[in-house]
């Protein structure tokens, strides 16, 4: 087609929030400084997506510990497939990713967050749309 349909970008939109409202308590909590744990961040996340109505579209956790090779031994964002307890700590780094996934679609946005003597920052650049290709 010619333009993202509107269900594709409030989908999306929803999954940017739940991204952002991660990133914002990490962010906060280190600045108080308030212990975090996994699963804590994964509920922040979630929040946000059940509050948009797709409660029933979330599939895995938010995000996981990132090691040498992608997936680390340190604490994930997860109170989905377990309720990860474990802190997350300064000089680690992390996965932000909620999704939102349907029969005919899906949609996720992933970004890195490394935990460095400023606080929990992100990595990279947000990805705030979806990218057309037509």
């Amino acid at each position: 087609g010619t333009a993202i349909p509107e269900r594709m970008t409030r989908a999306f939109a929803a999954v940017v929030a739940a991204r952002d409202a991660a990133v914002a308590f990490v962010q906060d909590a280190a600045r108080a400084g308030r212990t975090v744990r996994g699963f804590e961040l994964d509920r922040a996340a979630r929040h946000v997506i059940e509050q948009h109505g797709y409660a029933g579209a979330i599939l895995h956790r938010t995000g996981h510990s990132l090691g040498e090779e992608v997936h680390g031994n340190g604490a994930h964002l997860d109170d989905y497939e377990t309720h990860d307890e474990r802190r997350l700590m300064p000089g680690s780094g992390f996965t932000i990713e909620p999704g939102v996934y349907f029969q005919d679609f899906g949609v996720r946005t992933e970004i890195n967050v490394v935990w460095g003597p400023g606080g929990p920052e992100v990595t990279g650049p947000c990805q705030t749309g979806i990218i057309e290709l037509v």
